[in-house]
């Protein structure tokens, strides 16, 4: 990888770690509230979506820094990873506290003198741990979307297959031994 990618994939999710805290800050405050008067309405998505993106920064920050020292940011292929997980870790933190929220996994938040930090909290682990909660939400479709009979369609199995060992590849290129 050459000297000036790496230093944009450095200088893009340090400013996505660090602006997303500010953002959180500014929604805090009511900074944003006053300018943009909308964001009342989509509030506390926002504190989900940024809550993911500092966990999904986080984490691919660690990992950049770690195959950084020792050298190993010879594969090209790598930028992609460090410039969209991120983006896609925010969406799906969103989208795993609504999933949450609706009761379909059986799990409930509690409200703490109402303020959402349970919900933001997962939003930040599932930006984190962006590829594992991938892995598990595929596993639960299959589950909630399995046929009742028992011959499973060969081409939709082989599907589901060649996903899963993609997935695994793809861990292992993401250096998984720094994933733990």
């Amino acid at each position: 990888m050459k000297r000036w990618l790496k230093a944009v994939i450095l200088t893009y999710l340090s400013l996505l770690f660090f602006g997303s805290f500010i953002l959180v800050g500014m929604l805090g405050t009511g900074a944003l509230e006053k300018s943009l008067p909308f964001i009342s309405d989509i509030k506390i998505f926002l504190y989900y979506f940024f809550a993911g993106a500092i966990g999904g920064s986080l984490r691919h920050l660690y990992m950049f820094c770690t195959h950084y020292m020792e050298d190993e940011l010879n594969d090209y292929r790598k930028w992609i990873m460090y410039i969209f997980y991120p983006i896609f870790a925010t969406g799906t933190a969103v989208v795993a506290v609504t999933i949450i929220q609706s009761g379909i996994l059986l799990i409930q938040f509690t409200d703490y003198q109402d303020t959402p930090y349970a919900p933001i909290s997962i939003a930040f682990f599932v930006g984190f741990g962006f590829n594992r909660f991938v892995k598990k939400l595929n596993t639960v479709s299959k589950d909630i979307f399995q046929t009742n009979s028992k011959k499973i369609n060969a081409a939709e199995e082989a599907i589901d297959e060649t996903e899963e060992n993609s997935n695994e590849n793809r861990e292992d290129l993401n250096g998984s031994t720094h994933n733990k």
